[in-house]
C-alpha cells in the first residue's frame, strides 16, 4: 500500500498541484508513515493550535479551537466531528484539524454540544449556522466573507442543512460530508430494522449497535419510557456510549466504563432496565423492535435534521462515504446526491473502500487511493 501511495503522489506531481495537495492530506490523515509520509512532509505547514475561544450561538457560547498554518494558502474551514463526548479533547478531531491545517487551511474545530451528549436535535443545526456566520465575519479568516465546512458522520448531514439557510447561504464556499446522511428518518429505520435503502451495487450490512443506542438516547423522553425514567436511562446510555468510544484507545480502558453502565442498569425501573440490558448486550434486534413504533413521531421529520427535507445549499457539496458503513449506510450519500442534483446543487459523491464510517482505512487498492485523491482535489479547487 505504501508503494502504491508513493506512486500516486509522484504521478500527481506531473498532473496538477491540487492532486499533490490532496494526496498529501490523505497520507497524513491515514498516518501511513514510511516513504509516503516522508514525501508529503516536505510541503507540510507548521501548525499552531491556538488557545480555545468561545463562539456565540443562539443556544449559548460553544468552545472552539483554531489550528493555524504558518503559511495560509487556502480559505478557512469549519471542521466538526460526529458523536463524541470528548469534544475538542478528542484526539482524532485534533489530528484531523492539524492534518487539514498542514495543507494551508486555517481550521476552526468545533464539537456540537448536543452530539457530545449523543443526541440528534434541531439545535445542533442552529449551532452550525451561527458558527459559520461568526467565522464569515472574521476578516483574517474569511477575507471574502466565505468559509468551507468539513463535517463527519451525522454532523455532515446537519451541515448541509445549515448551509442551505438564508442567513449563511452565500457565506458557505463548499460543504464536505464524510459518512453523512440525507434523511434522518431513513437512517433511524435502518438502525432499528437493519433494512437499508436499495441502491444498485450496494449490499445491506447489519447495523452497528452504537447507532441504535443513540436513537434510544435521542427518543428516551418522547414516550419510549415514562417521562420520569428518561433522565436516568439517558445517563446509563451515555455511559455505555462513552465506553464504546474508549475502545478506540483500548479494550482495557473501556472495560470499567462498560462495567459502570451495567451497574447503572441494575437500579433502573422497568421498562428502562430491559431496554438498557438490550444496549449492554448489543441486542440490536430486540432494541430496534422497541424503537420502531416511535420513529415516525413528531420531531423526527423536522427539516433541521435532514438535508432532503430542507432548502438546498447554494455551495458545491461533496459527499464521501465508505462502502461498508454500518452506522449510516452508503446509500444515504447516493440518494442525497440524486436529491441535491435535482435541486440544481453542484454535487460530487464518492463511495470508497478507503473509508470506514468516519476515518481513513490505509488498506485498500490503488484505484481506491486514486479516486480519493481526485475527490479531494476537487474540494481543493473550490
Amino acid at each position: 500500500m505504501l508503494l502504491i501511495v508513493v506512486l500516486v503522489l509522484i504521478t500527481a506531481v506531473y498532473v496538477a498541484s491540487p492532486y499533490v495537495r490532496a494526496a498529501a492530506l490523505i497520507v497524513r490523515v491515514a498516518a501511513l508513515g514510511g516513504p509516503a509520509q516522508a514525501i508529503v512532509s516536505i510541503q507540510d505547514n507548521r501548525v499552531e493550535a491556538r488557545p480555545r475561544h468561545m463562539v456565540p450561538t443562539r443556544h449559548g457560547n460553544v468552545p472552539a479551537q483554531f489550528y493555524m498554518p504558518a503559511t495560509v494558502s487556502e480559505r478557512a474551514v469549519l471542521v466538526m466531528p460526529g458523536f463524541n463526548s470528548n469534544g475538542l479533547d478528542e484526539g482524532r478531531l485534533a489530528a484531523l484539524a492539524e492534518d487539514i491545517a498542514a495543507s494551508g487551511y486555517p481550521v476552526m474545530a468545533l464539537a456540537l454540544p448536543d452530539l457530545q451528549r449523543f443526541r440528534l436535535t434541531p439545535a445542533a443545526t442552529d449551532v452550525i449556522e451561527d458558527a459559520v456566520a461568526w467565522m464569515a465575519k472574521q476578516p483574517r479568516l474569511a477575507p471574502d466573507g466565505r468559509v468551507g465546512i468539513i463535517a463527519v458522520s451525522f454532523s455532515g448531514g446537519l451541515a448541509i442543512v445549515a448551509a442551505g439557510r438564508d442567513s449563511i447561504r452565500d457565506e458557505v464556499a463548499y460543504v464536505v460530508s464524510l459518512g453523512g446522511h440525507g434523511d434522518m428518518r431513513r437512517v433511524m429505520k435502518y438502525l432499528a430494522t437493519g433494512v437499508a435503502p436499495k441502491v444498485d451495487g450496494l449490499g445491506n450490512h447489519p447495523p452497528h449497535d452504537y447507532g441504535v443506542a443513540v436513537i434510544l438516547n435521542t427518543l428516551a423522553d418522547r414516550g419510549v419510557v415514562p417521562g420520569d425514567q428518561a433522565a436516568a436511562l439517558r445517563e446509563a446510555i451515555e455511559t455505555y456510549l462513552r465506553a464504546s468510544q474508549a475502545t478506540v484507545i483500548s479494550d482495557a480502558a473501556a472495560a470499567p466504563i462498560f462495567a459502570q453502565a451495567r451497574t447503572m442498569t441494575e437500579s433502573l425501573p422497568e421498562p428502562s432496565r430491559t431496554y438498557m440490558q438490550y444496549v449492554n448486550e448489543r441486542d440490536v434486534k430486540h432494541l430496534g423492535a422497541v424503537l420502531v413504533p416511535h420513529l415516525e413521531q413528531a420531531g423526527v421529520n423536522d427539516p433541521a435534521l435532514s438535508p432532503e427535507l430542507a432548502a438546498p445549499p447554494a455551495a458545491s457539496t461533496f459527499l464521501l462515504h465508505g462502502y461498508d458503513d454500518n452506522i449510516i449506510p452508503a446509500a444515504e450519500s447516493v440518494l442525497l446526491a440524486e436529491h441535491l442534483r435535482a435541486k440544481g446543487v453542484r454535487t460530487k459523491v464518492l463511495l470508497s473502500g478507503l473509508i470506514t464510517h468516519a476515518s481513513v482505512n490505509p488498506h485498500a487498492t490503488a484505484v481506491d487511493a486514486w479516486k480519493l485523491v481526485s475527490f479531494w482535489a476537487s474540494v481543493i479547487k473550490q
